[in-house]
């Protein structure tokens, strides 16, 4: 058992539930996508380790690329602009796509970036989100998978971050207010 970070006020998903969950809805999307070979786009910096820790958990063939996309900028609610700031390598025509990302809160990053990947004709676009914040919901998108519902609070840890910090905690923890009320 880890020590909670002093910014942290708790741990909200210990790694033993985030382990468990992840690999429960891995093998979910196995079982659904059984017999296609889809690129595992993972939506960076946020999703890495969530990212990674999925797609091992899966069975299928799979082709792997990343993206940088934000909404956010360097504070803690969505600007309502979404930049590119990493594209994809490979072309998605025709393809699979599974798209993999820490959190969807607005909806708004993943509502552009799924219409982004129809319009440069991926056959279908798999959303695979680590946490779903569905209070905050702005926009008229669900993620096909969720690993975890949360409450409407400033989380970090397992690849989320707050002005780059936190990432590389093993949990999921709520922020204290304090630290990003300054």
């Amino acid at each position: 058992m880890h020590q909670i970070h002093p910014d942290c006020q708790k741990i909200l998903l210990t790694e033993d539930e985030i382990r468990a969950r992840v690999s429960a809805v891995a093998k979910q999307v196995d079982a659904d996508l059984a017999g296609k070979r889809p690129v595992a786009v993972g939506i960076l910096k946020g999703s890495i380790i969530f990212y990674a820790d999925f797609i091992r958990c899966l069975n299928m063939p799979l082709e792997l690329d990343f993206m940088a996309v934000s909404s956010y900028g360097s504070g803690s609610t969505s600007s309502g602009k979404l930049k590119i700031r990493k594209d994809l390598d490979g072309d998605v025509n025709g393809r699979d796509v599974i798209v993999i990302e820490d959190i969807i809160d607005s909806g708004f990053t993943l509502a552009c970036l799924k219409k982004l990947l129809l319009e440069r004709g991926a056959s279908s676009v798999t959303i695979v989100t680590l946490l779903d914040k569905h209070e905050r919901r702005t926009e008229d998108i669900a993620p096909d998978y969720n690993c975890f519902e949360i409450p409407d609070e400033f989380v970090v840890g397992y690849g989320l971050d707050y002005n780059e910090k936190y990432r590389s905690l093993p949990y999921i923890g709520i922020l204290k207010r304090s630290v990003y009320e300054k």
